[in-house]
């Protein structure tokens, strides 16, 4: 007689989810005087978060040397998304800096939260339960997040935007990273240029209004100075500048296939590390 096979021990399998995040913003800033903050964002699929969640054993989080999410995020978004399920082990490896303008935190619990559901979710309650989990929220749960105005401190989609013509895309940053405060409501007027994007201009115009919402929000409320690459961009061929409003991203924006040989060195001569390049916008 043969002995009878014992079957392997069960073993659950790991669920993955990446989310890409963004370079900070093309626009932000109030709606008029009083009115909400806004946003339209720069995805960027070159800085994402992966999170890989293994179910079983007691909740648990690694997340290396740059920490995105805390434990309390973690046992609140467990208790939001899978109820009295057992817990698991959650990994997250983010590959950009928190603070810096690239959507890590919001990217971070997307990507947990899909990693962690037993169900998809729509892009509405994944925005709530970013929203209440952060306090603020970028718009990355949307597909084409470019293409609507967003309001971050209600985690909204106010109104949809003309496609993004394409754009290639050089920078990095500058400096220790920036956390947003969610109650933080300092930001400039940009109501023109919010009108003036919604009415679909070119390449070169949509990069003036982007070069316009960093200055105008660099000047009332400080942080890396765009007008550094403002200086140099246009002898490298750049149409404009994008900034994080809330971080320390900056960058050129370049028609594409544009972008010279020696522009890294450019920008890393004008003190931006962690160098970025990437496209975005257009047919695909």
């Amino acid at each position: 007689m043969h002995p009878i096979p014992r079957r392997p021990a069960h073993r659950s399998v790991p669920h993955q989810s990446c989310v890409a995040g963004h370079f900070g913003e093309l626009v932000q800033g109030r709606l008029g005087p009083r009115g909400p903050v806004v946003l339209i964002t720069l995805p960027c699929r070159a800085l994402a978060v992966r999170a890989v969640w293994q179910p079983g054993g007691g909740p648990g989080l690694w997340q290396g040397a740059r920490p995105v999410l805390s434990r309390a995020q973690l046992l609140a978004l467990h208790g939001a998304v899978r109820g009295g399920a057992p817990g698991g082990r959650l990994r997250i490896l983010a590959g950009m800096v928190p603070g810096g303008g690239a959507g890590a935190s919001t990217a971070a619990l997307l990507a947990a939260m899909r990693a962690m559901a037993r169900a998809p979710m729509s892009p509405r309650a994944e925005a709530a339960l970013c929203l209440a989990l952060e306090g603020a929220s970028d718009p990355l749960m949307h597909p084409a997040p470019e293409r609507i105005l967003w309001a971050p401190r209600v985690g909204r989609v106010l109104a949809p935007l003309p496609p993004l013509p394409a754009f290639e895309v050089l920078g990095g940053f500058a400096g220790p990273g920036r956390r947003t405060d969610p109650v933080d409501m300092r930001f400039a007027d940009v109501s023109d240029l919010v009108s003036a994007w919604r009415r679909g201009p070119g390449r070169a115009e949509l990069a003036a209004l982007a070069s316009e919402s960093a200055r105008r929000n660099h000047a009332l409320r400080g942080g890396p100075d765009p007008a550094v690459l403002g200086r140099i961009g246009p002898g490298l061929g750049a149409l404009g500048v994008v900034a994080a409003h809330t971080g320390t991203a900056l960058g050129l924006l370049f028609a594409p296939g544009t972008v010279p040989g020696g522009a890294q060195a450019a920008l890393r001569a004008a003190g931006l590390k962690r160098i970025v390049r990437f496209k975005v916008g257009g047919e695909g």
